[in-house]
């Protein structure tokens, strides 16, 4: 199969090197560039699916690629310093996604996956070929999940995932797609934390050419796109409550309206919906509407964490193993007594994916045939409840510089995820974007 061959415009060199290394360990065919001006070269020359560049590159910003590139090639632009208005800009300008410096490898992964999904020739995902899902369990809740997932996919009915970060919600969103009719057509994942109110109405929905500063042709949105296939809207419970109540009358009339439009556009969507929240409570805050939770409601389904699958651990580690094994041509056999006691007695606040990201360290640092506890970890692991004795603050830290110091950690600890660290903090992802731009303003 040919890859996908990615354009990378990144003028801070070790950002280049470890986004280079990251793409290409997953399969990409990368040429990394240190300016604008080299990159308009080598797009002479070559051809590429998918532009990665900095808004302050020098020779020519991200932004003035974006531009020239109207629409022919997908860019995604990243910025160190960018405002909120300055991404909805660029967005509005062309742009396929927007990425705030610290990038986290788990969320620039994402973002390309999402981005090369749609081709270039025509703005329209590829369609969907063999199912790459493969949930691991022998936990009975989970396989009860299963089931449900086996008894409704073929229908068009709504479905709202629920479950802390990292238990598997996406996988099973895209099980439920292709175990339906709809298996051949678009899957599209939009992460509604991610962007901001005035930019996700767009994202959603689409916008004419003209209906606003900046919006130089017409955007399909999101619904569009997946028409005949499935919409996952991820972390739902985070979209602003005036646009939950445009998102309803979506899911009502099967019909949207883009932004500038004249007239309502048909969809015919599948509709699933992730958080990592507790509904109940954000409908008594009234954060999230109890009529849109209903209609996104009608096949719930409850993820557990993966602390209370202890027989799913050992399991799912000996996957990963085969996993890591083929990509990165290891061959270790399995784990030791001592490294299957560690995991069983850890917590994992971040789940499967926490877990799957120690076995891929783990690989990486064997130096036998079986992974062993000291493996593991590159560091002892801190104690579960009590923080570091050099984390506490002194009494003289204000509770502004507590809360701040607490925002950086979490970041720290989930190497820049967003997502998980607002999970950590017990605030949204929204919350937590808000803080950073403030602490940004002050500095």
């Amino acid at each position: 199969m040919e890859k996908d061959s990615i354009l990378l415009v990144e003028h801070e060199y070790q950002d280049r090197l470890a986004w280079s290394d990251f793409l290409e360990n997953r399969g990409y065919d990368i040429q990394a560039v240190g300016d604008g001006a080299l990159a308009m070269e080598r797009l002479k020359s070559n051809e590429y699916n998918l532009i990665i560049a900095n808004d302050q590159a020098p020779g020519l910003s991200g932004a003035d690629i974006v531009r020239k590139m109207d629409g022919k090639i997908p860019v995604i632009l990243v910025s160190s310093n960018a405002s909120v208005d300055q991404a909805v800009e660029a967005m509005k300008s062309g742009a396929r996604d927007f990425l705030l410096k610290p990038v986290s490898a788990q969320i620039l992964g994402a973002v390309v996956g999402r981005a090369l999904g749609v081709s270039k020739s025509n703005g329209t995902p590829k369609a969907a070929g063999k199912s790459p899902v493969k949930i691991i369990t022998q936990d009975d809740r989970m396989k009860r999940c299963l089931e449900v997932v086996d008894s409704v996919a073929d229908s068009k009915a709504a479905v709202l995932i629920s479950g802390e970060s990292g238990t598997g919600k996406e996988l099973f969103a895209r099980q439920i797609h292709y175990s339906s009719s709809r298996k051949d057509k678009n899957f599209v994942a939009v992460n509604v934390a991610a962007l901001p109110e005035t930019l996700l109405e767009s994202e959603l929905f689409g916008h004419e050419k003209g209906a606003f500063t900046g919006a130089i042709n017409r955007k399909i949105g999101k619904f569009e796109l997946a028409s005949g296939g499935t919409l996952l809207l991820d972390e739902i419970t985070e979209m602003d409550i005036g646009l939950q109540a445009k998102l309803l009358r979506v899911l009502q009339e099967s019909e949207v309206d883009r932004v500038g439009g004249t007239s309502p556009v048909n969809v015919d969507v599948r509709v699933v919906a992730t958080t990592n929240r507790d509904v109940e409570q954000a409908i008594a805050d009234g954060k999230f509407r109890s009529d849109l939770y209903y209609r996104l409601a009608v096949i719930p389904l409850k993820l557990p964490p993966l602390r209370e699958r202890s027989s799913d651990v050992i399991l799912l580690a000996e996957h990963f193993i085969r996993k890591y094994n083929a990509r990165d041509g290891k061959n270790v056999k399995g784990l030791t007594k001592n490294a299957q006691n560690t995991l069983l007695n850890l917590d994992w606040p971040g789940n499967v994916r926490e877990l799957e990201n120690t076995i891929e360290r783990a690989v990486l640092l064997c130096k036998g045939d079986q992974i062993d506890h000291n493996d593991l970890f590159m560091e002892p692991p801190p104690p579960k409840a009590l923080p570091r004795q050099d984390s506490i603050p002194s009494v003289s830290t204000t509770l502004r510089e507590m809360e701040e110091q607490m925002i950086y950690q979490a970041l720290d600890q989930t190497e820049g995820n967003r997502t998980h660290a607002a999970q950590i903090l017990g605030i949204s992802v929204r919350t937590l974007r808000n803080k950073l731009n403030e602490y940004q303003a002050k500095a």
